[in-house]
């Protein structure tokens, strides 16, 4: 080689080369050359070379020629180069000794190394010796600088302490730092990797905030502040903001990276948003984006979670077309896919196609497939296939047995459940407490409290802390064997425990003491959730109690906790509505059961058929057909009707022939008593809506609601009732009216110990004589008889 080579031709090329042994051997070589000496550049290049590529030991020797060199106070770019080196690989030591060396070889630390070492500690979670290291600097007098700072931030927002980080933050200015956009972002992630949305919010204003600032000042923010913020956006779900940041970026003049581009493609996936996702990649493709795993993994995953399981199969293969080299966990999204449609078969297929293209299957794959079995109920074939990964040397999970236990006791298979516990321990997978709470509701649905005992036991015992689920699942055991007063126990151990028992365990045990009869002691338990255990009540414990009162009749009872349960924030559900209307028509007042319907209807919610037929039944035996006529309309908005009404096109056709077809459709239904069904098909042909009070039946017209009868323009009393009479007596008899009657509550309550006794018909008739019964249930008995 020429003398006139220069330090500075030796340091281009070592730049350059790509092989670090080559660029060693160049090195050592040059300096044999006459007249050449190496200089702080070439050792600064040859040294950053070693590192990157990990050949450390021959940098440690570079270093030590270096030393002897080179004034080691001009030193610390190489050194802070070492340091990164080593963190880039995770030598965290090596790291720290090269920062402690140069105090040994005169080496002087500025703020430069301090916060390089600083930010290697905390990238690899030495919290601690990275604030240690922050007190030494703060004791030897440098200022920390605005990326001192930072790297503060990032640490307390890495030890879950976000609030801390926004302290220092706001804290920055006084201690003459100027605020940057790394530093304000980073606070954002900190928060929302705590999930603080309502604070993260606050911050990511402030974040966007300062972002415009400094653009408006003239200066541009790096993609790296773009990128924190547009992640933050997207973390909460505002990806529509986000991209406006995207294009911000580009108008300033910057380049997004596929961190920008996959950040905001994988925000819109996670929100079903999927051609927005689309369109933004067409967009970066034609700016030179390339895909990659990522990108490919977020809009297939996105693809199966909107069940379009076709075009993530079809994008699968377009990026097998264009080189994508396919991964496990592409595969595990695609089998999850499949088996989240029922598509068992071909997650299976293509299980297979991973083996044959030499991506092996792992255990989640198979915990995929086994799921999808046992979901579809095919729980012996789900244990073949843990079986025939077991033979081929995958060992199963806590996640693989928990599912077959899970799917063998919903099929109350209890003996297999027990033998693939004992194999899960065999295998060294240790139950925990969803394994348990699988085998002991397994138990309690089939009535085997004393196995549940045991299994329990047996679960404390092997040091598995039982949670509020497993205690949930022992008290509605012992309420099903009867045993209620063991419950509220139990209750009682757990609030001693220090465990707060929730609203599902009183809700179980108060229908426990209800079960047996005891309605008083359930409502004594009831008031006691709040005053003595401090529980809330919810809905479900509101519904419980109501349930219980009206189905002793107690509609008075039922009604105040109605109201209460109201008053106390609890909104009552469609169940609530449903046991209220069932309650008052059993009694008898049908304007209650009417009204809680429209209420109910008005709150949003959509009755039952079986709900919308017990108003309309007593309605009809009230002779109150033009409000039965109503509520079939309100059916008709709501389509809750058969399909054929949806099918008539004409409203005036419509308002005639829906009526007819629900109200049959319901009696085919047993929504509505045959009996009910003639009176609405009589009321709605003759056009009687209310009927007049007929001489000698002995009828209140006050009562029930039917206040007299209405008669049709043109016809006479005796023909209406003749044609009752008649019509009735064709299609039933007294003994079926009365059972029918019976059922539906339509039977006033003087009657019940008539009914509940064998006493003779003419005492029956007797009875109605004295007007406890309506008209037309006494003319089906007098006709009978």
């Amino acid at each position: 080689m020429s003398s006139t080579l220069l330090p500075k031709h030796v340091a281009a090329v070592l730049k350059h080369q790509k092989d670090p042994l080559k660029a060693l051997e160049m090195f050592n070589k040059v300096k044999k050359e006459d007249g050449f000496k190496h200089t702080f550049l070439t050792y600064k290049c040859i040294i950053q070379q070693l590192g990157f590529h990990g050949k450390f030991e021959a940098m440690e020797d570079v270093l030590v020629e270096m030393r002897m060199n080179i004034d080691n106070s001009m030193l610390e770019g190489v050194y802070i180069g070492a340091m990164k080196s080593y963190g880039r690989k995770g030598k965290v030591q090596e790291a720290v000794d090269v920062f402690e060396r140069m105090d040994f070889y005169n080496c002087e630390q500025t703020v430069l190394s301090y916060n390089t070492i600083m930010n290697i500690l905390v990238e690899f979670g030495y919290f601690k010796q990275a604030h240690k290291v922050y007190l030494r600097m703060k004791y030897t007098g440098i200022v920390p600088d605005v990326y001192s700072f930072t790297i503060r931030i990032k640490s307390f927002c890495r030890t879950k302490r976000p609030h801390a980080a926004l302290r220092l933050l706001n804290n920055m200015a006084s201690q003459g730092c100027q605020l940057n956009a790394v530093a304000h972002c980073t606070v954002v992630a900190g928060f929302y990797e705590e999930n603080y949305r309502f604070e993260a919010k606050g911050v990511l204003n402030g974040a966007k905030s300062l972002l415009d600032s400094v653009i408006r000042e003239g200066l541009t923010p790096d993609v790296v502040s773009y990128n924190t913020l547009i992640c933050g956006l997207c973390k909460n779900s505002d990806v529509v903001e986000a991209e406006k940041y995207l294009h911000k970026l580009v108008n300033d003049g910057l380049e997004p990276d596929g961190f920008t581009y996959n950040t905001i493609i994988d925000g819109y996936c996670k929100m079903g948003m999927i051609q927005n996702a689309e369109k933004i990649l067409q967009g970066a493709i034609f700016k030179g984006f390339v895909p990659d795993e990522f990108t490919y993994c977020s809009l297939i995953n996105g693809l199966c979670q909107n069940d379009e399981i076709d075009r993530a199969l079809a994008l699968f293969n377009v990026a097998l077309t264009k080189g994508l080299k396919p991964t496990v966990i592409l595969y595990n999204m695609l089998i999850k896919g499949l088996c989240q449609q029922g598509l068992i078969l071909q997650a299976l297929q293509m299980m297979n196609e991973m083996s044959e293209n030499g991506y092996g299957p792992d255990i989640w794959t198979y915990n995929l497939v086994i799921n999808g079995l046992c979901k579809m109920g095919c729980v012996s074939d789900a244990n073949n296939l843990m079986n025939d990964a077991i033979a081929k040397g995958y060992i199963p999970d806590v996640f693989t047995f928990n599912t077959l236990i899970d799917g063998y006791c919903k099929q109350s298979k209890m003996e297999t459940t027990i033998q693939i516990l004992n194999k899960m321990w065999s295998h060294g997978v240790t139950p925990d407490v969803i394994t348990y709470n699988s085998v002991l509701n397994g138990l309690c649905k089939a009535a085997k409290t004393e196995d549940l005992m045991e299994a329990f036991k047996m679960m404390v015992e092997k040091g598995c802390v039982p949670n509020k689920i497993t205690y949930n699942i022992l008290t509605e055991s012992l309420c099903k064997g009867g045993k209620v007063n063991e419950a509220l126990d139990l209750v009682d151990e757990i609030v001693n425990k220090g465990i707060t028992p929730d609203t599902v365990s009183f809700a179980t045990v108060i229908s426990g003491f209800h079960n047996r009869g005891d309605l008083k002691g359930a409502y004594q338990l009831f008031r006691r959730m709040e005053e003595q255990y401090k529980v809330s009540h919810t809905t479900a414990t509101y519904n419980v109690m109501i349930s219980a009162f009206a189905e002793k009749l107690d509609l008075q009872m039922a009604e105040k906790l109605f109201l209460e349960m109201g008053a106390a924030g609890c909104a009552p559900d469609t169940y609530t509505y449903r046991v209220m209307i069932d309650g008052f028509c059993i009694m008898g007042n049908t304007d209650f059961g009417y009204n809680y319907l429209l209420e109910m209807i008005e709150k949003g919610f959509i009755p039952s058929l079986t709900t919308f037929g017990r108003v309309i039944n007593c309605l009809c035996v009230q002779h109150r057909i033009h409000e039965a006529v109503d509520i079939i309309h309100l059916m008709v908005r709501n389509g809750i009707v058969p399909e054929v009404v949806n099918t008539i096109s004409e409203a005036d056709k419509k308002v005639v022939a829906a009526p007819k077809i629900v109200v049959e459709d319901l009696l085919k239904r047993s929504c509505i008593t045959y009996y009910a069904y003639e009176l609405f098909h009589l009321g709605l042909s003759t056009g009687w809506y209310r009927w007049k009070t007929v001489k000698g039946i002995g009828h209140d017209p006050n009562d029930g609601g039917a206040k007299g009868m209405r008669r049709g323009r043109g016809r006479s009393d005796s023909v209406a009732v003749s044609e009752v009479k008649t019509s009735l007596y064709k299609t039933t008899t007294i003994f079926s009216v009365l059972t029918t009657d019976w059922n539906y509550g339509l039977v006033a309550p003087q009657m019940h110990p008539i009914l509940n006794s064998n006493h003779s018909m003419l005492t029956i008739l007797r009875f109605c004589d004295r007007g406890k019964v309506r008209p037309g249930l006494m003319w089906v008995m007098v006709s009978a008889a």
